[in-house]
């Protein structure tokens, strides 16, 4: 289903926080939020699952207004993964922590039933997390929890995912894997992701968000250019696809602010990256 978020505006405290914020993610994409620290990437993500009201705008879930709906009915919708949002789950099992994602599709007094528990076993089993589906959740690794809450996220069988910095504290092989479980659902996806290199790895398309506005959207080699990395990160670098299918990002050996030419290091990459 497709999200679209038209001229959002939010302000915390009377300050703004996003100014005139429109992105668009079609039905199945993967679309990545990057940005320097501060710059409203969570913030825009709260107003996405209906945490933080926005001050003008709209946030469309396929034809629908998210604040228009009705709490459950948005909650069907829109499944939110966070930073190890596990909550308070000491006793809760692996298997009790994913059934907690059916809990929008009940009424308040509302039971599990056929159903549910083939949407939890499907999810628990597409995450990899069935070897250890009785253990309590609060005795896994940094790793085994993500593939978790995902798991609980794809439970409940929602039309748009969104998350925000699942790879934190994870090693490489953790984030690897779980980019490709991401990768396999085939759900649309809005994502933060602080690594720009997982970010070219997993999504279809970025936007960028410095100061709280959107300076740049679209494919990845198409935003993540020397210029706009130099401008908005802090860095010169350069992006290319390479023979294996894979975007990666080669980074000069000195940051802006260890002097130097920008132009010439970018000159150089550019050179290093024809050769």
């Amino acid at each position: 289903m497709k999200l679209i978020v038209d001229k959002l505006h939010v302000t915390l405290d009377r300050n703004p926080i996003l100014r005139d914020v429109s992105l668009q993610a079609r039905k199945g994409e993967i679309v990545g939020l990057v940005g320097p620290n501060g710059s409203g990437k969570s913030t825009l993500l709260r107003t996405v699952y209906r945490s933080l009201r926005p001050a003008d705008g709209t946030v469309r879930v396929g034809e629908d207004d998210v604040w228009e709906l009705p709490p459950r009915a948005a909650a069907r919708r829109t499944a939110a993964v966070l930073q190890d949002a596990g909550g308070n789950s000491t006793g809760l099992t692996v298997t009790e922590i994913v059934a907690l994602g059916r809990a929008p599709h009940h009424g308040l007094l509302g039971r599990d039933g056929n159903e549910d528990h083939r949407a939890v076993s499907v999810a628990i089993d597409r995450c990899g997390v069935r070897p250890f589906a009785n253990r309590d959740y609060a005795s896994l690794s940094g790793g085994e929890r993500q593939r978790v809450l995902l798991a609980r996220a794809l439970a409940q069988d929602p039309q748009l995912l969104v998350l925000d910095e699942l790879t934190n504290h994870l090693d490489i092989r953790a984030r690897f894997e779980l980019l490709d479980l991401i990768r396999a659902t085939g759900v649309t996806t809005l994502a933060v992701l602080h690594d720009l290199d997982l970010a070219a790895r997993l999504c279809d398309h970025l936007v960028v968000l410095h100061e709280g506005a959107v300076v740049a959207a679209g494919p990845v080699l198409e935003v993540l250019t020397p210029g706009l990395l130099a401008e908005v990160f802090g860095v010169q670098a350069s992006t290319e696809r390479h023979a294996d299918g894979v975007i990666r990002i080669t980074y000069a050996a000195r940051p802006l602010a260890g002097g130097g030419s920008p132009q010439g290091d970018e000159a150089r990459l550019a050179g290093a990256a024809d050769r």
